[in-house]
């Protein structure tokens, strides 16, 4: 996850609330049969919980590519909560508000980087019953998709861009876009070699 900073100048609701399962109810496992993961890696909130467009952005671009196939299991990834919720959660609410039902959400919100995403859905994906020869996609922002691409196929995962989908207005200055390429750069061989590290000592 990268951090955002400044208000997107889209108008956002009000801050969501962590989803919670009907009662009576635990939300336990996949749809059935072999599935399709889809990960959506977080971005950071405004401070008020609500999404910024680039994590609207990320969600949309999962939704349409996961009503291209049968079974998809969305997992959004992030726990850095700001207002009250977490990265995941919020991620949760706008699948949800476009019709993905709560049975094809797996959220993952404990992760407070892009390195402990990719550890925490790695062992979310080994207890799910994936289809046979599938890949797992990847849903993020273009400059971020090349470590989420990397450190998931280290991590030893089969993996897939999912096609990104850009609407609605960024704020992002050319100082905060150099900013970006920068950090990537730093932080891509230094997590791929600590998720290297870490897929090792798991052995």
């Amino acid at each position: 996850m990268i951090p955002k900073g400044g208000p997107d100048s889209t108008p956002e609701p009000g801050p969501v609330t962590e989803p919670q399962p009907p009662c009576g109810t635990t939300r336990t496992s996949a749809p059935p049969g072999g599935v399709v993961a889809i990960i959506i890696f977080g971005a950071a909130l405004r401070p008020d919980g609500t999404p910024t467009q680039s994590l609207r952005n990320r969600v949309d671009s999962a939704v349409a590519t996961g009503r291209k196939i049968a079974n998809a299991l969305y997992m959004p990834t992030g726990g850095v909560p700001r207002g009250g919720v977490t990265e995941a959660a919020v991620m949760e609410h706008l699948l949800r508000d476009a019709g993905v039902p709560g049975s094809a959400i797996l959220p993952e919100p404990t992760a407070d980087d892009t390195l402990a995403s990719v550890k925490a859905c790695s062992t979310l994906l080994e207890a799910l019953a994936l289809a046979p020869d599938a890949s797992v996609l990847v849903a993020t922002s273009p400059f971020h998709r090349l470590r989420c691409m990397l450190l998931m196929r280290l991590a030893g995962w089969r993996v897939k861009a999912v096609p990104f989908l850009s609407s609605g207005s960024s704020s992002a200055s050319a100082a905060k876009r150099l900013w970006r390429l920068l950090h990537e750069l730093v932080a891509t061989p230094w997590d791929a070699l600590l998720i290297l590290a870490w897929r090792i000592v798991r052995r």
